[in-house]
């Protein structure tokens, strides 16, 4: 390499960061603007025009912010820690395409590299709560472990039952690119719209997001495993949760909804992008809607739902998937027909699901409300 290609590598090094960052103050603008709305609020509105530079300020503020170490902590490893779970989140970005060829790295087993970058941000917490020698700080390093890697398990299936299923349309059926364009006829969510759910969920609980904010719980844990950070280190923290939130969003709508494919994106491909962006923005004003009604739930709940629903609803939606493929393609049924049954199938388990979860809801308030009678 000479140093033609180094200039190279840092200016796009350098254009990535900076279209992060700026889509993260979007999304945080965004966030709270949605929010306001939803709960019949303003939001932001005096700094700058409709409130836009609130955002920026708030960064400019952080960055000014005095950054304090506590005494007895590892520094070492404390000031590593925000990089640890930053950088996983960044290096995804390479495999990622915006358009056909409008990508980084187009390697042959993306799904595969997304997969195995996905887990690797729970080492940055478990080392920022230990390396803060606070309890508070341990609790909720313990807590993040946790929660990541039992969602972890329903995230990788559903990526993988994407994979499974795109051997159908193309002979690199791990390859992202290759994934988009087997959805140019139908979007994978109406055919898989159970994998969909899973996915949405594990993406949710891996990026801490409420309903699944149990490892910040400022009310219980003050902050959990970056309650001992200031200052921009503590922006970091907060960079890398919406940043994951952005990724997850832009890794659904390559997997379920068709990523660029959109009305005449194969003739001009400006438009592209705009499909793409478009698609990870409605991804991203779900999960604002999401959080806007619901409330953190506890610790016990969200394991128990994690090992008694989704993960075993997230292995047989996988060997769903398996049975349906190899069945299809071992009698050689079009492909039409293949998505029509995986489709149906999908759905009845989705309506089956939601009735044998409410029976259960249904049951559980009946026994506490002839307790409480009782009393």
């Amino acid at each position: 390499m000479n140093i033609s290609d180094y200039i190279s590598i840092f200016a796009i090094v350098f254009v990535m960061f900076n279209g992060i960052l700026g889509s993260v103050l979007v999304v945080i603008y965004g966030e709270r603007k949605v929010l306001a709305r939803l709960q019949q609020r303003i939001g932001p509105s005096r700094t700058g025009p409709w409130g836009i530079l609130q955002t920026l300020a708030d960064a400019v503020k952080l960055v000014l912010k005095e950054d304090i170490r506590p005494q007895n902590s590892d520094r070492i490893i404390f000031y590593l820690a925000p990089l640890i779970i930053f950088t996983p989140i960044f290096m995804l970005w390479v495999v990622l395409p915006f358009g056909s060829g409008l990508v980084l790295g187009d390697i042959d087993l993306g799904l595969f590299y997304v997969s195995a970058l996905l887990g690797l941000s729970v080492v940055g917490m478990v080392a920022a709560g230990w390396s803060s020698n606070s309890k508070y700080a341990m609790l909720g390093s313990a807590r993040s472990a946790a929660q990541l890697i039992s969602y972890e398990l329903p995230l990788i299936l559903s990526i993988l039952s994407v994979g499974l299923f795109a051997q159908l349309f193309t002979d690199n059926p791990f390859n992202l690119s290759s994934i988009v364009n087997a959805q140019a006829g139908l979007p994978f969510i109406f055919v898989m719209p159970l994998a969909f759910v899973l996915f949405l969920i594990g993406g949710l609980a891996e990026t801490a997001r409420i309903p699944f904010d149990i490892p910040h719980a400022d009310e219980e844990i003050v902050g959990g495993a970056f309650v001992e950070y200031s200052g921009i280190r503590w922006g970091a923290f907060q960079l890398s949760e919406y940043t994951g939130l952005i990724t997850m969003a832009f890794l659904a709508s390559i997997l379920f909804l068709g990523g660029w494919s959109g009305p005449f994106s194969d003739k001009f491909v400006w438009l592209q992008p705009f499909y793409i962006s478009s698609k990870t923005a409605f991804i991203i004003l779900l999960a604002f809607w999401i959080r806007a009604p619901l409330p953190r739930l506890r610790i016990d709940q969200l394991m128990a739902f994690a090992w008694k629903a989704i993960i075993p609803i997230s292995f047989a939606n996988f060997i769903l998937v398996s049975l349906v493929v190899f069945i299809g393609d071992r009698i050689s049924l079009p492909i039409f027909q293949i998505q029509l049954i995986l489709g149906l199938l999908n759905l009845i388990s989705m309506i089956a699901l939601a009735y044998l979860l409410t029976s259960r809801r249904k049951r559980r308030l009946a026994v506490y409300r002839e307790r409480w009678g009782e009393k």
